[in-house]
Parts: C-alpha cells; sequence; structure tokens
C-alpha cells in the first residue's frame, strides 16, 4: 500500500561544488531512486535563517509523495540522503547543507497525541535545546513555520492539519504576516 507523506528540504550552506538549490535537488533525484514516488515539489523559496542571524537565507521547497516505508522508514531514508549529501549536526537549528524533515505522513499522528501535543506546546527556548527521542508526527512546530506552510500549499492546497483540522490557508492567516511575507519565490528559468 501506497502512503502519501509531505517533507520539507532546506539549505543555506554550499558545498566546494555545488549551490544549497543544487544540492536540494540532488536530495529530490536521491529520493526518488530509495523507495519515493514524487507526485509534486512546490516552487523554492528563500527564507531568512531561524533564529535571526543564524546564517544565510534559506533555500526551502515542499514535496509530496507516495512510499511503501514506515513513517520510521521515511525518517531514516531522509537522514541518510541529509548524511550522503554532507549535512553535519553539530549545532540545533544551525547552518545546514541540506534538511529534510517529514512533515505529515498521511493522517498519523505518533507516537500518541499526548506526546504530539507536550512538543507541540514547548516553549522556544525549550524547542532549542531539547530534541525527542522518538519520531513526532505530524511535525510539532509545522504550524508554526512560513517557510514550510507557504511551499506546502503549492502542492497540497487542500490539506488539513491531523491533529488541529485547520486548513493550509487558516493556519498560515495565524501567522504574523512579516513572517509570511519573508517567504520569497525564487524567480529563475530551469
Amino acid at each position: 500500500m501506497l502512503n502519501q507523506c509531505f517533507f520539507a528540504l532546506g539549505a543555506n550552506l554550499p558545498t566546494a561544488t555545488d549551490t544549497p538549490l543544487a544540492i536540494l535537488r540532488q536530495a529530490l533525484q536521491a529520493l526518488k531512486a530509495e523507495s519515493f514516488d514524487l507526485r509534486e515539489v512546490s516552487y523554492w523559496y528563500s527564507t531568512p535563517a531561524f533564529p535571526k542571524g543564524a546564517g544565510a537565507d534559506f533555500v526551502n521547497a515542499v514535496a509530496h509523495a507516495q512510499t511503501r516505508l514506515s513513517p520510521r522508514g521515511v525518517m531514516d531514508r531522509l537522514a541518510q540522503t541529509e548524511l550522503n549529501l554532507g549535512r553535519t549536526r553539530e549545532k540545533r537549528w544551525g547552518a545546514r547543507v541540506c534538511d529534510l524533515d517529514l512533515i505529515s505522513y498521511g493522517d498519523t499522528i505518533l507516537p500518541d497525541l499526548a506526546t504530539y501535543t507536550h512538543w507541540r506546546d514547548l516553549s522556544l527556548d525549550d524547542q532549542m535545546s531539547q530534541t525527542p527521542a522518538e519520531l513526532i508526527l505530524p511535525h510539532p512546530r509545522l504550524q508554526d513555520r512560513a517557510f514550510v506552510l507557504v511551499p506546502l500549499r503549492d502542492v497540497a492546497p487542500n490539506w488539513s492539519h491531523p491533529v488541529t483540522g485547520q486548513s493550509l490557508d487558516m493556519l498560515i492567516s495565524q501567522l504574523p504576516p512579516e513572517d509570511v511575507a519573508c517567504v520569497k519565490r525564487l524567480q529563475f528559468s530551469d
């Protein structure tokens, strides 16, 4: 059975040979060869690093894929792809060669609603210093991130949050307008 998943892509560090955009395109090619049927990829966006001043602007996108992998299997493939492209994990929310995050996997809530809610409701300070030991789905901070919600709307305009039931338009309208305005579509020819 094929399962629907959405994952976010981000990068703001070039390598010796590639730009962040080129690296993310390589990630997509690798994932296509690794048990993912990529259905659609959003436009590419430029967004400021978070927290403010944490580095160069990011290139971001969201991909819609189908897979036979379990949620844990998806996470393992995303992490291996990051590693293969040169990702190192030295600082939480630091600059990155490649960052791939599983945003949602169908309507799955993992490991349970109480644990999801705990991680969703963490203070910003705790978010910056704590990492869950287990997979949390949907991504506990996706509703706070314009750089995820805006591209997600490109590939799944009718998507709704598996826990709250809120539509993308509703979630985006609840963000500070300046956060949404900072998500700028990249203009170039492919």
